[in-house]
C-alpha cells in the first residue's frame, strides 16, 4: 500500500473501538475457546455423562451446535450476511463477549491509549525503514490466534519478512534513509540509453514530452548525439518539435495527440502523422505522461516534475495520487529529510525501481548482484548451454531441455545435428530427435519470412532457392506462444510470391488436403494431367517450401532426406536402414490463432531467459524473430514486479537494464568465486554462443556453418574456417 504512514494512527477510534473488536473477535479462536469455557461453567454443556467423561471432540461438536442455535450469524456464511453480524441479547453471549474483551484482551487499556493519542498526551512517530523493524518480529512471533487472516496469508506475510538480529548499521545511523549511491545507480540504469534514432523514438513514446534543454541531454557530447538522432526522426516524420510558452519539446508522432491534450496552447513546428491510438481525455494523457517519467526518473517530487514538464504542480500531484491508487508507485522520503511531511517534499517512486533501491541498500544483496566481466559471463554461458566440458546432457530428456533452450533461434539446417546438438550431448542419437518430433513434443521449421515471399524486384518476383543452409529453428509445442507474431503474410488464403510452379502446386495440395505422406503427394502430383511432376521435382519443391518457411514435417528425418544429396540419389551405405524418403507426413507450417499480446511477450521473455539466463539488449543482436526491445523491456519489468525475475546490473560494460533468473544469478555468483581454469571450447559460428564482437571483444565471425570460434576462459582466441568437421574437434 502507499499512503502517508501517519494515517495509520487514525484507523482506530475509541468511539467505535468496541464494535470493531467485537466483529473481529467472532472469527478468532479466542471467541470459540471462551464460548466452550462459559458453556461448561454454566452447565449448558455437560463434561460428564452417566459417570463417564464426554470426549473432547464430542464436546466441541455439541458446543458448535449450541452456538449455532443461540448465535446463528456467527456460524453462517458471509454470503448470507448483509453488513456486520448482529450479536444476540443472550446472557451466555454477553458473558463470552465480556471475557473476550476484558480478560483475553484489555479493551479499557486500549481505549485509554487511543484517547491519549488523540489528545496529544501520547506522541506517535511514523518511520519508513528499508528493512522490517523489531515490531514486525514481535508480530510474527505471536501466537496463532493473534492473526485474523487465514493460514496461507499468514505464511506469505511471514516469508516476506526476513528475521534479523538487528537492523543494519547504516539504518541505525540514519533510520529511514536509503543509500544515495543505490538511488543514483538505479536512476542511471532507468534513464534511457540512446545510441540510435530507433532507441530515441522508443524513449519519446514512453516520455511523451521531452524538453530539448533537459540537463540529462544538454551535456556537450550526449546532446550532439541525441540531436543528430532527433533530426533523423524529424526527416522521417516520426517526431517533431513543439513550443510551449517559450520552451521546446521533442514529441513522437504517435504521441502528438496526447501532447496536444496536455498542452492545449502548444504549437508544432510541422504537422505530424495522426496517432494510431488516441487517449480518451486530458486526464488519461496526463496519467500516461507522469507514468512514463516515473519509470525513467527514480524518486522525484511533484515540484521537480512540474518544473521539468512546465505543468502546474497541483495537476502533477493529483495525477500522482491517481497513479498511487493503482498501486504502481509509492510515496516517501527517499532522499530529502525524513521529518518533512508537506506535499512539496513528498517523493514518489515507481514500485519496481524502489524495490531495486531497497535491495541495493542492503550490503549483502549488493554483493550477490555484483556485476561480472564479459569474459566471465561468456565462460558461465558456455556452461549454461552445456558446451563446456563436463556439462553436456544425455538422453531424450536432456535433448528436450537443450531444444527448449535453443527454440526460437534460427540456425542453418545442415548445422543443427552435427554442430549444435551433438556438441551439447554426451551421446547424441538422431533417433531421439525423431522421437520428440513424431510424438508432437517438438516441431521445426523456418519462422522468419523469406525475403522473396515479401518483396518483388524490378525485373519480377525473386526466386526462393532451396539450400541446405536455410535457417530453421525448433519450437516446443507446450511453450510455443511466442510464435504468434512471427508469421509473415496470411499464406493460407493467398498465393505466395517467389515459388516455382512445382512448389506452388505441392503447397496448394498440402493446404487443401492437410498433412500428407510423400507417397500421397507423389500420387496426386504425378496424376495431374496438365503438368505432372516427377519424384525429383516434388523433392525439390518440398525443399523449396522448407527454405521459404511454409511447410514442416512430423519428423526431422524428412529434412535429413532432403539435405543429404547421397540419400536423395539413393547412394551410400545403409540404404536398407535409411530409405530414400522418410515415413513422416508433410504439412503446412502455421501457428494457431494469434495469442494475446501480453501472453506472447511473456512467453518470448521466458524463452530468452531460458536460453541466456541473463538478458540485456546487446545480447540479442543475433536474434532474428523477436519483437521490439521496448515491448520486451516493459514485459521484463512486469515479471520483475511479480518477483519472478531479478533486475539490475549483472554483467559490467553494457548499458541499459538487465534481467536474470534467480537461479542464473546464484550460478553466476558461484562461478565468480571459483578459480579460473585453462578450458578451451570451440563452437560453430552458427551457434547462438558465437557472441564475438557482441559480448566478447573481437572481430565478428560470420554465422555460417563452415566456420568456428574458440574461447579460452571466456576470451575469444581464434575464428577460422573449419579444416575438419567441427564434431572432430571435441
Amino acid at each position: 500500500h502507499s499512503f502517508p504512514l501517519a494515517d495509520v494512527f487514525q484507523f482506530l477510534s475509541e468511539n467505535t473501538l468496541q464494535e470493531t473488536l467485537e466483529q473481529a473477535s467472532l472469527d478468532s479462536p479466542i471467541f470459540a475457546n471462551r464460548w466452550r469455557w462459559d458453556a461448561n461453567r454454566s452447565l449448558a454443556l455437560l463434561r460428564f455423562r452417566n459417570g463417564k467423561k464426554v470426549p473432547p471432540q464430542i464436546q466441541r461438536t455439541r458446543s458448535e451446535d449450541l452456538l449455532a442455535s443461540v448465535f446463528p450469524d456467527v456460524a453462517a456464511c458471509f454470503e448470507n450476511i448483509d453488513g456486520p453480524r448482529r450479536i444476540p441479547d443472550h446472557p451466555l453471549v454477553h458473558e463470552v463477549m465480556k471475557d473476550v474483551l476484558t480478560e483475553a484482551m484489555d479493551i479499557d487499556g486500549l481505549r485509554e491509549v487511543l484517547k491519549g493519542m488523540r489528545e496529544g498526551r501520547i506522541r506517535v512517530l511514523a518511520v519508513d525503514t528499508p528493512v522490517p523493524s523489531q515490531f514486525s518480529h514481535e508480530i510474527l512471533n505471536a501466537n496463532p490466534y493473534a492473526y485474523l487472516d487465514d493460514a496461507p496469508l499468514e505464511e506469505r506475510r511471514a516469508r516476506a519478512v526476513q528475521m534479523r538480529r538487528s537492523l543494519p548499521a547504516a539504518v541505525l545511523n540514519e533510520i529511514g534513509r536509503l543509500d544515495p549511491a543505490a538511488i543514483a545507480e538505479v536512476r542511471e540504469e532507468a534513464w534511457p540509453d540512446i545510441r540510435d534514432a530507433d532507441e530515441l523514438h522508443d524513449a519519446l513514446q514512453s516520455l511523451i514530452a521531452l524538453p530539448a534543454l533537459l540537463p540529462e541531454i544538454a551535456q556537450p557530447d550526449p546532446a550532439e548525439a541525441w540531436s543528430g538522432h532527433f533530426e533523423r526522426l524529424v526527416r522521417e516524420h516520426r517526431a517533431g518539435r513543439a513550443g510551449v510558452e517559450g520552451r521546446e519539446f521533442w514529441v513522437a508522432s504517435e504521441r502528438s495527440r496526447s501532447f496536444a491534450l496536455i498542452f492545449p496552447a502548444a504549437k508544432f513546428e510541422s504537422e505530424l502523422p495522426p496517432a494510431e491510438k488516441e487517449p480518451a481525455d486530458r486526464e488519461a494523457a496526463l496519467y500516461n505522461l507522469v507514468t512514463g517519467w516515473l519509470g525513467h526518473s527514480g524518486p522525484i517530487t511533484a515540484a521537480r516534475l512540474s518544473e521539468t514538464l512546465a505543468l502546474p504542480a497541483a495537476e502533477i500531484f493529483q495525477t500522482l495520487l491517481r497513479i498511487e491508487a493503482s498501486g504502481a508507485i509509492l510515496r516517501g522520503q527517499f532522499e530529502g529529510p525524513a521529518t518533512a511531511s508537506d506535499d512539496a517534499h513528498i517523493e514518489w517512486c515507481e514500485r519496481r525501481l524502489l524495490a531495486r533501491i531497497h535491495r541495493l541498500t542492503l550490503g549483502t544483496l549488493r554483493k550477490q548482484v555484483e556485476p561480472v566481466t564479459a569474459a566471465m559471463f561468456m565462460r558461465w554461458l558456455l556452461r549454461w548451454q552445456h558446451m563446456a566440458a563436463g556439462t553436456q546432457s544425455s538422453g531424450e530428456r536432456g535433448l528436450a531441455h537443450i531444444l527448449k533452450q535453443l527454440q526460437g533461434f534460427e540456425i542453418p539446417a545442415n548445422a543443427w545435428e552435427r554442430q549444435i546438438l551433438a556438441r551439447r550431448m554426451t551421446d547424441y542419437k538422431p533417433e531421439a530427435l525423431d522421437q520428440l518430433c513424431l510424438t508432437g513434443a517438438v516441431g521445426w521449421g523456418r519462422l522468419s519470412p523469406h525475403p522473396a515471399t515479401l518483396e518483388t524486384t524490378q525485373t519480377g518476383t525473386r526466386r526462393i532457392v532451396p539450400t541446405s543452409v536455410a535457417p530453421i529453428t525448433f519450437f516446443v509445442r507446450d511453450s510455443a506462444e511466442w510464435m504468434a507474431s512471427k508469421r509473415g503474410p496470411n499464406t493460407e488464403a493467398s498465393p505466395v510470391l517467389g515459388l516455382t510452379n512445382g512448389a506452388g502446386k505441392v503447397f496448394d495440395f498440402l493446404r487443401l488436403r492437410g498433412a500428407s505422406f510423400f507417397a500421397d503427394i507423389v500420387r496426386a502430383c504425378e496424376g495431374d494431367k496438365e503438368s505432372p511432376l516427377m519424384k525429383s521435382e516434388i523433392e525439390t519443391a518440398l525443399w523449396e517450401l522448407v527454405a521459404a518457411g511454409l511447410v514442416t514435417a512430423d519428423g526431422f528425418d524428412n529434412l535429413r532426406a532432403l539435405i543429404d544429396p547421397k540419400r536423395r540419389a539413393g547412394q551410400g551405405r545403409g540404404k536398407t536402414s535409411r530409405p530414400r524418403h522418410s515415413s513422416g507426413r508433410w504439412a503446412v507450417l502455421h501457428t494457431a490463432e494469434p495469442a494475446e499480446q501480453t501472453r506472447m511477450l511473456e512467453a518470448t521473455c521466458w524463452m530468452l531467459l531460458e536460453r541466456y539466463g541473463v538478458v540485456f539488449r546487446e545480447l540479442l543482436a543475433r536474434e532474428s524473430i523477436l519483437p521490439r526491445w521496448r515491448e520486451l523491456l516493459i514485459t521484463f519489468r512486469r515479471l520483475e514486479d511479480r518477483g519472478e525475475v531479478r533486475g539490475g546490473r549483472f554483467v559490467t560494460g553494457f548499458l541499459g537494464e538487465q534481467f536474470a533468473l534467480p537461479l542464473a544469478v546464484d550460478s553466476l555468483r558461484a562461478l565468480r568465486n571459483a578459480p579460473p581454469g585453462e578450458e578451451r571450447v570451440t563452437v560453430s559460428a552458427a551457434d547462438p554462443l558465437n557472441l564475438v564482437g557482441i559480448i566478447v571483444p573481437g572481430e565478428r565471425v560470420p554465422a555460417i556453418s563452415g566456420r568456428y570460434v574458440t574461447f579460452q576462459n571466456g576470451v575469444f582466441v581464434s575464428g577460422e574456417e573449419a579444416a575438419t568437421p567441427i564434431e572432430a574437434l571435441r
